[in-house]
């Protein structure tokens, strides 16, 4: 397998500051600058609408995360609703994300009827700020019963409106978390922003030790997900319905060329899939999003796409619109976008890093090392926070990344191992190991590379390599959380790395707080605060590797050297959640209670075993209806080739042992589809038993079917075989 090659998304993602839409800068008289963010309702059309003392409450309410104010909700309303019908829309909607990984809408028009057989559009302050869609239909993992209907959606005011253009209408959308008619969270956003809420105030402790606390009111996490996918013609996409059941291939011989040659990554980009990714951005850059950078993948007929650091819920609302955006426009040019973590088994799969960092809300980026960094105190500590979180719930984080799909690919030489660890650079490492031993004294430099020519110039060095096989890597004022799968909603992620920070955060602020007492100089401040920082690497050092990920010796001295969890599949990872240890964490910092952290669970194995269970009865399906009739027909052609040859008098005995060699293949074929059929059939009631069987025997049953189908695709006629074969669909023409 080709293991992923150095890649250069700091470029796009060096600064760990959010990001806010209406300030993008670009060139004077690039269209860009005239159409981005021109479908959303942000603070450039607020300060326009609205009137002067409304405008400045809604963005108290914005940047200061301060309740909605119900006297002006009816004001902004009503400038939104003007807004809107002004750009065609006729409808609106609540836009949220429940727990199927997806995003939901109800519309409702904007037009009620006047009494007097005409009509008046409407949108009151009530309708911006909550509505209720049905709660029933949506994952609760226990939390509401079928018959309990009722639930509420609430505006998200950090996260603003925009309008949605398709089927030639236009709709407002309201960003908007999900709850149940007794409150509880069933959707991404809602844990998300009690996290941020949580990191936010033990971080404000941090600075108030450091003294750095002056004009900060909160502190922001920042994110940036890269998005990889696959593209491929439509027009097979249609023809196979593996694809179309799940998203990904269940059967394909490997093809004589795929990314052996290493000639995909940063290659040209077909002229066909540039004029998509112009469109798809032109689209995301009217809803504000502020994608960077494209580029071709490893593997071939995969791409990946880019952005520029934001706050964390709303680069998880973006996100969800790449992903939207993406499938939409690929439609309209004849290609289906597919961000299916594995979908060609083979070849490199695809991946989503989330860049995830801190920052104040006067723009001071906290996992910033700057120079010196050795007397960075306030840096070093909110380091070793991280380095602490990761280490004692490296068992949540690792959970927040699995799924059915991600088990295709963690662990893979293309991907990070399951096992977490963090990959820090030669500078940092250098520092931490200073911290250890005492007190750290210097900072490695970087220096400059001579490439040898006059005609090129010196290059700056960094003072590190980056390290593409880290499931958890800094790269230079953020880190990049490398294990989450490209089909997932990056909002659950983002939650537990913000929850177990802020936990790490909360422990470093109450055990300085008890050490430095009232009014401490600043000679006990460093002394404390070393001191401090030397028991944080001794007890947590162990997580940090900056090796080989794909070295099978790193996975032996991270078992049972390390002693650091190897969670290799969702079945062993997704149980951790429900864990006293967990449930307490997120209860502690008000992210979810117990209930809300069970039901997570519930719906993550219940989602897990429900895929792979379409995944096996597609299978079975195609394996029978497809395979077997296109084996059969081979095989009477062959044996009629041997009939005829032995009538002819012609020697047929190597046509014969070709038949009989066949013949075994389509036994063979037979005997598996049982197999599997029969594993598919198994009652297990209990979810947590069925998802240890799919894994062990539904999953190793289609593992068995698939290895007989590959290679009787490589022995049927083209002709006669009934599926699209790689090297149609990884070549786009």
């Amino acid at each position: 397998m080709h293991a992923r090659t150095e890649s250069h998304h700091d470029l796009h993602l060096a600064n760990g500051t959010p990001h806010r839409p209406e300030t993008l800068r670009m060139n004077t008289g690039d269209s860009v600058t005239q159409t981005f963010g021109a479908d959303v309702f942000n603070e450039r059309v607020m300060r326009q609408r609205l009137p002067k003392d409304v405008y400045k409450r809604i963005q108290r309410t914005i940047k200061h995360a301060e309740p909605l104010d119900p006297e002006i909700a009816d004001v902004v309303a009503a400038a939104m609703k003007d807004w809107a019908i002004e750009h065609g829309a006729t409808h609106y909607t609540h836009w949220f994300q429940p727990l199927t990984g997806t995003t939901a809408e109800k519309h409702d028009a904007f037009l009620v009827p006047d009494g007097n057989g005409g009509a008046l559009s409407e949108f009151t302050g009530s309708a911006l700020a909550q509505g209720e869609p049905d709660a029933s239909s949506f994952p609760s993992g226990g939390l509401r019963a079928t018959f309990e209907a009722r639930g509420y959606t609430a505006w998200d005011p950090t996260s603003p409106p925009f309008l949605n253009r398709a089927g030639g209408g236009v709709t407002l959308c309201i960003p908007t978390a999900f709850v149940s008619w007794t409150g509880v969270a069933l959707d991404h956003k809602t844990p998300l922003l009690r996290s941020m809420d949580a990191i936010s105030e033990q971080a404000l402790r941090i600075l108030k030790i450091f003294g750095t606390h002056h004009g900060v009111s909160r502190i922001m996490c920042t994110a940036g997900a890269e998005q990889e996918y696959f593209l491929i013609d439509r027009s097979y996409y249609f023809k196979r319905p593996d694809l179309l059941a799940c998203d990904r291939t269940l059967f394909g011989a490997k093809p004589p060329k795929h990314q052996q040659l290493e000639d995909h990554y940063f290659g040209s980009i077909p002229q066909r899939v540039i004029a998509f990714m112009v469109e798809s951005e032109r689209e995301l850059y009217r809803l504000g999003v502020p994608v960077k950078t494209r580029h071709n993948e490893v593997a071939p007929g995969q791409f990946e796409l880019a952005p520029i650091f934001e706050t964390a819920n709303l680069a998880c609302d973006h996100q969800m619109l790449v992903m939207e955006t993406l499938k939409k426009v690929a439609n309209r040019h004849g290609l289906q976008c597919i961000l299916h973590e594995k979908p060609f088994a083979g070849i490199n799969g695809s991946g989503k890093h989330l860049n995830w960092s801190m920052s104040t809300d006067t723009g001071v980026n906290l996992l910033d090392p700057r120079d010196d960094t050795h007397t960075n105190m306030q840096f070093l500590t909110f380091l070793c926070a991280v380095i602490r979180a990761v280490d004692l719930h490296a068992d949540l984080l690792r959970a927040s990344v699995a799924s059915a799909n991600n088990d295709h690919r963690l662990g893979a030489n293309e991907a990070p191992p399951a096992i977490m660890s963090i990959f820090l650079g030669d500078m940092l490492s250098d520092i931490i190991d200073q911290i250890e031993s005492g007190s750290p004294k210097s900072t490695m430099k970087g220096g400059k590379l001579d490439l040898g020519s006059r005609m090129l110039p010196q290059i700056p060095r960094h003072t590190g390599d980056r390290n593409r096989t880290s499931p958890f890597a800094f790269t230079g004022n953020k880190f990049e959380f490398r294990a989450v799968g490209s089909s997932q909603a990056v909002a659950w992620p983002a939650t537990v790395l913000n929850t177990i920070v802020a936990e790490s955060l909360d422990y470093v602020a109450t055990e300085l707080e008890k050490s430095l007492g009232k009014n401490a100089s600043e000679a006990k401040l460093q002394q404390v605060v070393k001191g401090l920082l030397q028991k944080l690497v001794k007890q947590h050092k162990r997580v940090i590797f900056n090796g080989d990920g794909y070295d099978k010796a790193w996975h032996i001295e991270a078992e049972k050297k390390r002693k650091l969890p190897n969670l290799r599949n969702s079945v062993d990872a997704l149980p951790v959640m429900g864990s006293k240890k967990n449930v307490e964490l997120f209860k502690k910092y008000g992210v979810l209670n117990k209930e809300e952290t069970e039901s997570r669970e519930h719906i993550y194995i219940e989602k897990y075993n429900k895929q792979v269970m379409i995944e096996a009865e597609t299978a079975a399906l195609m394996a029978r209806t497809l395979v077997l009739p296109a084996a059969v027909r081979q095989q009477t052609e062959l044996a009629s080739a041997v009939g005829a040859s032995e009538a002819a008098d012609i020697d047929a005995s190597s046509l014969r042992e070709e038949l009989e060699e066949f013949n075994g293949l389509v036994s063979t074929l037979r005997a598996r589809i049982n197999k599997l059929e029969k594993a598919n059939d198994a009652e297990v009631s209990d979810e947590h038993k069925k998802s240890v069987h799919i894994r062990d025997n539904v999953l190793a049953a289609m593992l068995s079917l698939r290895e007989v189908v590959d290679e009787l695709e490589t022995r049927i006629s083209h002709d006669l075989w009934p599926l699209p074969s790689y090297r149609d669909m990884l070549s786009i023409r």
